[in-house]
């Protein structure tokens, strides 16, 4: 006797589950990028009496690249006030998220592209004296680097995603706020740091 399972119990498999994480890494990565410069934009458009262009351009950006469902009911007008207040919440996320989109970039330029970027000698590099060995040494130490700032990129979406629903009526959850400072407070001490090691 055979029995079909239902598609709504089964479980994903592996090969689907990294599909679905890879794409959201590479979405939050995208939407992290865009958020200073919209935050901007934001901040310029609120006092000019086009809330309404800014408050569109957060849906879009929520909705069309994370795939965020839309905000259910009816959704409000924000006014100038509220939408210069997101912008101000979603400056300072962008700010934060340059220094996990920093990683990123170090990690395609001194770890994909090590070999070629760093001419050599590799004497004194990790990994050296060989070319390859300082090539491979870099990779791996960048891949765990990697996959902490990709999960620091979608944790910055997901925190933003849940603040932009607030401009359609949502009422935002009491954490959101202070873990949105807190967040800010995190980038803004890592990017000391850092300065402080160069």
């Amino acid at each position: 006797m055979t029995t079909m399972s239902d598609p709504a119990t089964r479980q994903p498999s592996p090969r689907s589950r990294a599909y679905r994480t890879a794409r959201l890494a590479g979405r939050s990565l995208a939407y992290c990028a865009a958020l200073a410069p919209v935050a901007f934009v934001a901040l310029v458009a609120a006092p000019l009496g086009r809330s309404d262009t800014a408050a569109a351009r957060w849906r879009a950006l929520r909705t069309g690249l994370l795939g965020a469902p839309p905000v259910a009911g009816p959704g409000r007008r924000p006014g100038p006030v509220a939408v210069a207040g997101h912008g101000v919440l979603s400056l300072l996320l962008g700010v934060a998220a340059l220094v996990p989109l920093g990683v990123e970039l170090l990690m395609v330029l001194r770890g994909v592209l090590y070999g070629i970027v760093d001419p050599g000698p590799y004497t004194n590099s990790w990994g050296g004296p060989t070319r390859a060995g300082a090539w491979l040494a870099h990779f791996l130490v960048g891949l765990p680097l990697a996959a902490a700032g990709l999960a620091a990129l979608v944790g910055i979406a997901a925190v933003h995603q849940r603040l932009t629903r607030g401009l359609d009526g949502a009422r935002p959850a009491p954490w959101l706020i202070p873990v949105t400072l807190l967040i800010a407070l995190a980038g803004a001490l890592l990017f000391v740091a850092w300065t402080h090691q160069i």
